[in-house]
């Protein structure tokens, strides 16, 4: 399974990006069409997090995510195995880049918040040949795809740690050298591994991780996160300062920062969101469960 999908990926990172994107679009039509439980899923998210969306409103919208969706998932050859040139040459905008450069002069480090929004792939390769960058990640399930995956995000010069007690001390050790560190912020980390703070006014599950790094730190919060352009025509990188907030050492204060940091980002571009993710999969003690399948 794992080497057909390494073959997969190398195939169409081949091809060019319009193409590449063109590719998605077809195979998302046929989730658009035809129901199953990533659609079920979409549904479902959207209409907690946008209740004053007519009915139609939100068919377009879920109709549009599942065509960005398609195109995210096939252009994972394009990040993993062109240069780091032909990448960045895709890189039409950068707005706020003057943000991260600040955070970066304040010594404490950085911690960049890159939402599952738009190419979020793409953010490190912009940021980690400007500056030491330590990226915390999950490992693959898949046999055969960690390494493959290691070697792609290493390859421009950052360093990936995995989640657990190690990582979690490399990343204190790069944010006490003043350095960069990337986390995606919006995952459930599971039953007991988080806190309950809300996302579009629905509690979520929310990682503590960022909170308690920004909080005994004092490193500066930044949310990042990588649009893509129409028709194959690359990407504009936006940079945005977070609260000041998400470094108060109340963690249900923070985490409520944080999520509300993720919100802005997301409502920036909602057809991008990673809205098939069961997001508020787990539910505060005495809740049903929002997910039917």
């Amino acid at each position: 399974m794992s080497q057909l999908l390494k073959i997969f990926i190398w195939v169409f990172s081949l091809l060019p990006l319009p193409v590449v994107h063109l590719i998605g679009v077809i195979l998302a039509w046929g989730f658009i069409l035809v129901p199953n439980k990533r659609r079920s899923t979409i549904k479902t998210n959207l209409a907690i997090c946008f209740p004053d969306l007519s009915n139609t409103q939100r068919s377009r919208l879920l109709r549009n995510n599942l065509l960005e969706t398609g195109k995210g998932a096939i252009e994972t050859g394009v990040l993993w195995y062109w240069s780091k040139k032909r990448v960045l040459a895709k890189i039409k905008k950068v707005v706020g880049k003057e943000i991260l450069d600040h955070a970066m002069s304040s010594g404490k480090g950085c911690i960049l918040a890159a939402p599952h929004l738009g190419s979020w792939e793409i953010i490190g390769v912009y940021a980690s040949p400007q500056y030491p960058m330590t990226i915390m990640y999950r490992p693959s399930p898949l046999s055969g795809m960690d390494s493959l995956m290691r070697r792609a995000r290493e390859r421009v010069g950052a360093t990936l740690v995995p989640t657990g007690r190690g990582g979690v001390k490399s990343l204190y050790a790069a944010l006490a050298r003043g350095e960069l560190i990337g986390i995606l912020p919006d995952q459930d980390p599971g039953p007991g591994g988080g806190v309950f703070a809300p996302f579009f006014a629905t509690q979520a599950n929310t990682m503590t991780l960022l909170s308690r790094l920004a909080a005994k730190t004092g490193a500066v919060v930044i949310f990042g996160y990588a649009e893509r352009l129409s028709f194959g025509r690359g990407y504009n990188l936006h940079f945005i300062k977070g609260s000041g907030e998400i470094n108060h050492k109340d963690t249900n204060t923070s985490c409520s920062a944080m999520n509300a940091g993720v919100e802005e980002c997301v409502r920036a571009l909602p057809d991008q969101y990673l809205w098939c993710y069961k997001r508020f999969r787990c539910r505060p003690e005495g809740e049903a469960r929002v997910y039917s399948r």
